[in-house]
C-alpha cells in the first residue's frame, strides 16, 4: 500500500478496505463470545449455584487454553499462509462456541470454555499478525483502532442484545448465535480474503527450522519486554473485569436488567474513541495516546471499584470514564508491539503474545476470584483491593510500553536509513 501526499489519493486501496472490514466482523463473534461471559456472570453464579471462585475459572479456562494453544502453535506460525491460519482457527473457534451454547452444566461448559478458548486466542494472535503484514507502520494505529471498534460494537449491541436474549431465551441462546455468524464469516474469509503469504518467501531463503526460529524470538530482549507489557495489559482489566457484573448488581445496586444500558453506554464510548485513538496515533505518537489514555483509567478504576450504593446515571458516568482508558490504550499499544518484530518472525512473535496475554488474563482472573469474597447478601467484599493492584499495573505498563515505543522508534529510523 502508498500512502499519499496528495488530497485525491486514497488512504487504503478498496480491497484493504473490505480486509479491515472482514476482520473487524471476525473481531466481534470473537469478542463478543470471549465478553458475553462476564455480563452473564450474575446470571450463571444464580443458575449454576457456583461461587465467584468457580466462575472465574470459566472465565480463565477460555485464556489459559488459548495461551498454551499459542505456545504450541508458535514454533510453525510462520509457516503457513495466513488465511489458511485464519480458516482453521475460525473454524475450531465456532465449533468451541456452538458447544458453550449446548452445555447443560457447569462442567460442560468449562470444557467448552476451553475449547472455544484454544481456536479463539490464536485466532486474535493471527488476525493482529494480518494487519502487521498488510498495513505498514504508519497507518498501522489507525487500522488497529478500526477494528478494535470490534469490542465497541459488541458492547453497542452485541452484549446489550445478548443479555436481552439470555434474560428471555436462556444464557445458551447469545452463543448459538454467535456460532451461526461465524460460519457466515467462515464463508466470507474463503471467498473474499486472498492469500497473505509474503513472509514465506523470506523464510525459505534463510531456511526455516521450528525449534530455533522459535527459540530465536523468544530470546530477543526487545520481545521479553513486549511480551512483558502485554501481561501487565492483560492483568489491569482481568484482574476486575470479570467480576463487575456481580459487584454492580449487589454492591452498586443496579439492576441485572439494566445492566445492557450500561453496556450500551459503555460502547458507545468505545466506539468513538476507538478510531480517535488509532487516530491520534498516527499523528502525536502511538505512546503519548497510550500515556493519556493510562491516566484517565487509573482515575477511573479507583472510582470505579470503590463506589457504594448509587444511581444509574452516576455507574454509567464512571463506566464512560473505564471505557476511555481502556480503548484508548488498545491502539496504540497494538500497533506498538506489531511493530517491534520483523515480518518473518511476526507470526510466532504474534503467537507467544497472544499466550502471554490470555495467561496472564487467566491468572489476573483467578488471583481475582480469590482476593473477592461473596458475602451473605451477594454483595463482593474486597474488590476495592482489586483496583489499587490494577492502578499499580498500568503504571507499570506504562514504563515497559516507552521502553518498546523507543526500540520500534530506533528501528524505524534504521530502516528508513537503509
Amino acid at each position: 500500500m502508498k500512502q499519499v501526499a496528495g488530497a485525491k489519493e486514497k488512504l487504503f486501496t478498496p480491497y484493504q478496505v473490505l480486509l479491515i472490514l472482514i476482520l473487524t466482523v471476525l473481531q466481534f463473534t470473537h469478542a463478543l463470545d470471549f465478553m458475553i461471559i462476564s455480563p452473564l456472570g450474575a446470571m450463571l453464579i444464580r443458575l449454576l449455584d457456583i461461587t465467584p471462585a468457580q466462575f472465574g475459572f470459566v472465565v480463565s479456562a477460555y485464556t489459559f487454553s488459548a495461551g498454551i494453544a499459542g505456545i504450541l502453535i508458535a514454533s510453525i506460525a510462520d509457516r503457513f499462509d495466513r488465511k489458511k491460519l485464519l480458516i482453521f482457527f475460525y473454524s475450531g473457534f465456532i465449533v468451541g462456541t456452538f458447544l458453550c451454547g449446548l452445555a447443560p452444566t457447569y462442567e460442560l461448559l468449562l470444557a467448552a470454555r476451553v475449547i472455544a478458548g484454544a481456536f479463539g486466542g490464536v485466532l486474535f494472535a493471527v488476525t493482529l499478525t494480518i494487519i502487521g503484514d498488510v498495513f505498514p507502520p504508519q497507518v498501522r494505529g489507525r487500522v488497529m483502532g478500526l477494528v478494535q471498534m470490534s469490542f465497541s460494537v459488541s458492547q453497542i449491541a452485541g452484549i446489550p442484545i445478548g443479555l436481552y436474549i439470555a434474560n428471555n431465551w436462556g444464557w445458551h441462546m447469545p452463543f448459538m448465535i454467535i456460532g451461526g455468524l461465524g460460519i457466515v464469516m467462515l464463508l466470507v474469509v474463503a471467498k473474499w480474503v486472498r492469500p497473505i503469504d509474503g513472509h514465506l518467501q523470506a523464510a525459505t531463503k534463510r531456511g526455516y527450522h521450528a525449534l530455533a526460529h522459535l527459540q530465536n524470538v523468544v530470546s530477543m530482549r526487545p520481545h521479553l519486554i513486549a511480551f512483558g507489557v502485554t501481561a501487565l495489559l492483560s492483568i489491569t482489566g482481568f484482574i476486575v473485569i470479570p467480576y463487575m457484573s456481580t459487584f454492580i448488581v449487589h454492591n452498586v445496586g443496579i439492576q441485572e436488567t439494566q445492566l445492557p444500558i450500561l453496556y450500551l453506554v459503555a460502547g458507545m464510548t468505545g466506539l468513538i474513541i476507538s478510531p480517535l485513538a488509532g487516530r491520534l496515533s498516527d499523528s502525536i505518537g502511538a505512546y503519548k495516546v497510550y500515556f493519556a489514555a493510562s491516566i484517565v483509567l487509573i482515575g477511573a478504576i479507583l472510582v470505579f471499584t470503590n463506589l457504594s450504593h448509587t444511581t444509574l446515571l452516576v455507574t454509567a458516568c464512571v463506566n464512560v470514564g473505564l471505557m476511555i482508558g481502556i480503548m484508548g490504550r488498545m491502539a496504540p499499544a497494538m500497533a506498538l508491539l506489531t511493530s517491534v518484530p520483523s515480518q518473518q518472525d511476526r507470526g510466532t512473535f504474534m503467537s507467544i503474545n497472544s499466550s502471554v496475554q490470555q495467561i496472564a488474563a487467566g491468572l489476573a482472573a483467578v488471583l481475582g476470584g480469590l482476593i473477592v469474597q461473596q458475602q451473605a447478601d451477594g454483595s463482593l467484599a474486597g474488590f476495592g483491593t482489586l483496583g489499587y493492584i490494577s492502578a499499580i499495573v498500568v503504571v507499570a505498563g506504562m514504563a515497559g510500553l516507552y521502553v518498546v515505543q523507543r526500540y520500534v522508534a530506533q528501528k524505524n529510523t534504521a530502516l528508513a536509513n537503509t
